[in-house]
């Protein structure tokens, strides 16, 4: 077969994007201002059944964001895991509070609910869930025990655009939920993000410190601190657009993934990634984890796949792992589950816009790389 040059994740800018953008130029308004912006803010919220959108620059700005609107800063502890992107634990030093990280649970790949209480301190303020990866984090027992110790719930639904969690869309369950629109999101901005909320107190303070709090009484005149953290009514033009085709592309996604666990099934040494039976995982990576009796390593099969053309991305290296962390000495305790899946997790090509033989070539590559290490 010709070897196929296929990315890890890219855009699927199959709408109106240039229409609006155009649009967006020929009106003059392509900073923070413009009718994009507020109608990207309402379909996106809306979507999420949710009151209040605030779009940001980042999904770790919106994160920032969230935690400064709820008053989390110095001598706080925010609980969060440990096998996450280093951008959910950057706005909490950011915010001046220190990231307590807690391991995952061996089969959603998420946070372990019940690992959280025992790192409950009087300083805690916060638990930062992230969906991992598109699937959601089992939210009852931590919504309950977050009630229980009087902290709010921040949730990273950076990855988990329209993911459900007992029927409901991930992003709404706690006090603030963030996501990010980056270039290889389900729904892009390029560069962005979001803050939701149901909370009209809050949803007045996230666009306040997003805007460098200006005072409502006399423009220029500040009490706080805030942020430069505006999104682009260009930004929002193609957030919008993205956002009229957003049930297409998780349709994608999950067709997708159903296709790949078909085919690779039967390999021996693979495990698929999860859906619970109260969720619905919209596979924003096709991520799995290649067992010892596969035959080869992770790190060789990415190696291989490479050379074929077929790119990927290992899954992400552990907060407790991070040097600049144990430089801060805010690191405590052993996570073995997220070690044994940062060691051996892979993420395949995942586009929305991925073809059927785009696949297939993916998951013959796989078995031909397993049937030549045996």
């Amino acid at each position: 077969m010709k070897k196929l040059q296929i990315p890890v994740c890219e855009p699927t800018l199959a709408g109106r994007e240039l229409q609006y953008v155009t649009d967006c130029i020929k009106s003059n308004w392509i900073s923070s201002k413009g009718n994009y912006l507020a109608k990207f803010e309402e379909k996106f919220s809306r979507f999420c059944n949710a009151n209040h959108g605030i779009a940001t620059s980042s999904g770790t700005t919106a994160l920032h964001l969230a935690l400064v609107a709820l008053g989390i800063g110095k001598n706080d502890e925010v609980i969060m895991p440990t096998l996450t992107m280093i951008a959910s634990a950057n706005p909490v030093i950011f915010a001046g509070a220190t990231p307590v990280f807690v391991d995952s649970e061996p089969y959603t790949w998420n946070i372990d609910v019940n690992a959280i209480e025992e790192k409950i301190t009087d300083k805690t303020k916060a638990i930062m869930p992230v969906h991992i990866y598109g699937h959601p984090v089992d939210m009852d027992p931590l919504l309950k025990l977050a009630k229980k110790h009087n902290l709010f719930v921040v949730e990273d639904a950076a990855e988990a655009h329209g993911a459900e969690y007992k029927g409901k869309v991930v992003g709404c369950l706690g006090d603030i939920g963030c996501f990010s629109f980056y270039t290889n999101k389900i729904v892009t901005t390029g560069e962005g993000g979001m803050a939701i909320t149901n909370n009209d107190e809050t949803a007045e303070k996230l666009e306040l410190f997003r805007d460098l709090a200006h005072s409502k009484e006399k423009r220029y005149l500040h009490y706080d601190i805030g942020y430069n953290y505006r999104m682009t009514n260009l930004q929002a033009a193609i957030g919008l657009a993205q956002m009229e085709k957003i049930e297409t592309y998780i349709h994608a996604r999950r067709k997708n993934a159903k296709l790949y666990t078909s085919i690779l099934n039967d390999v021996k040494g693979i495990t698929p990634p999860p859906e619970a039976e109260w969720a619905k995982n919209i596979y924003w990576l096709y991520s799995i984890l290649i067992q010892d009796d596969f035959g080869t390593g992770r790190d060789e099969l990415a190696n291989e796949l490479a050379k074929r053309g077929i790119e990927t991305r290992p899954f992400f290296i552990p907060m407790h792992k991070q040097p600049v962390f144990k430089k801060m000495g805010i690191i405590n305790g052993k996570f073995p589950i997220a070690d044994e899946l940062c060691a051996k997790g892979i993420c395949l090509p995942s586009s929305s816009s991925l073809e059927e033989k785009q696949i297939k070539y993916v998951c013959d590559s796989i078995k031909e790389i397993q049937k030549i290490a045996n």
